[in-house]
């Protein structure tokens, strides 16, 4: 047989992926004076971007040229001081999110936390459990803390059931409104927000450090759902991580928008418009729909948002807590 010289394009190709997947490591935190850290490790909706079957543009040349960049929504929190790693949502993106929190450390970490902070049951959320079992790392014990319907969840349907039976996961309650306490300035505490709950109840997290604190809702219905004003829970915080799926119902003109009711960009815009510079600096859109046109290169609607003093949560962005 003879040996045939791959063409030059199929080389570049190979080189310019294997650089993509060089350049998402982060360098390793050097400064002791930062005890613990957020990372953020993925600002999309659950199925990706791009997203499966879309033939629209903003989905079409990523197919073609992918990027390395849109990981779906997942916080990393790393606790320096006690060289402890946890990871908010299981996503389906969890192996490279958990290579790239690994490089962000200031220890030799295990690229397997700690923790595993869920939210909900939409596949986004916690579809990425499944490579702690059999078929991937057959994991031992790792805790996975869970509102009281979440883990019903698990524990009475298959294939999750299987990592408890295996005991490849070991699922540590959750309850609105109460703390747990990491390590003595480190403390996450689950806050019910209104969301389509088919199979669990929806949480978003509060995360305390020793200095800051961040607001975690990747997922909500519309604010005047929720028994909380969001202006006044902004407050109380020093960053917002808040549901920014979709920038306004003209994105979606496939779909009936009254069932997918997240709160569009423009309606929190308006809703958090009379709130000072300072308090509208510690919101971050995040959870972006591979539609929203936040996500165009050099958008306009992102400029916009920026201007109006707000901010559209970027992956790999490193916040000391």
């Amino acid at each position: 047989m003879k040996n045939r010289k791959l063409p030059p394009i199929f080389c570049i190709l190979v080189v310019v992926i294997a650089l993509g997947f060089y350049l998402q490591s982060c360098e390793r935190m050097e400064s002791k004076d930062v005890e613990v850290e957020l990372i953020i490790l993925g600002t999309i909706q659950d199925a990706g971007s791009p997203h499966i079957a879309c033939m629209k543009d903003c989905c079409r040349n990523i197919f073609l040229r992918p990027v390395t960049d849109r990981k779906v929504v997942s916080l990393g929190v790393l606790d320096h001081k006690y060289q402890k790693s946890y990871l908010f949502e299981a996503t389906p993106d969890m192996p490279s999110q958990l290579k790239y929190l690994k490089s962000c450390t200031s220890w030799e970490a295990e690229e397997i936390p700690q923790g595993v902070f869920l939210t909900h049951a939409h596949i986004g959320h916690y579809s990425g459990l499944m490579y702690f079992g059999k078929e991937a790392m057959n994991a031992s014990e790792i805790s996975v803390f869970a509102m009281p319907r979440m883990k019903e969840f698990l524990y009475k349907n298959g294939p999750w059931s299987l990592l408890v039976e295996n005991s490849n996961i070991s699922v540590i309650n959750l309850n609105h409104n109460q703390a747990v306490e990491l390590s003595h300035h480190l403390i996450v505490t689950p806050i019910e927000v209104p969301h389509r709950d088919e199979f669990s109840e929806t949480v978003g997290y509060q995360i305390q450090g020793p200095n800051k604190s961040a607001l975690f809702i990747p997922d909500i219905d519309k604010w005047s759902k929720w028994n909380l004003d969001l202006e006044n829970v902004i407050s109380t915080v020093d960053y917002a991580f808040i549901d920014g799926t979709f920038y306004d119902g003209v994105e979606i003109n496939h779909r009936d928008i009254s069932q997918i009711p997240h709160p569009f960009i423009i309606e929190t815009l308006e809703l958090l418009s009379e709130i000072s510079d300072r308090e509208k600096e510690k919101v971050h859109f995040i959870h972006f729909n591979h539609t929203n046109p936040v996500l165009k290169k050099d958008s306009r609607v992102k400029a916009k948002i920026e201007d109006a003093g707000f901010k559209v949560a970027q992956y790999g962005a490193r916040i000391a807590l």
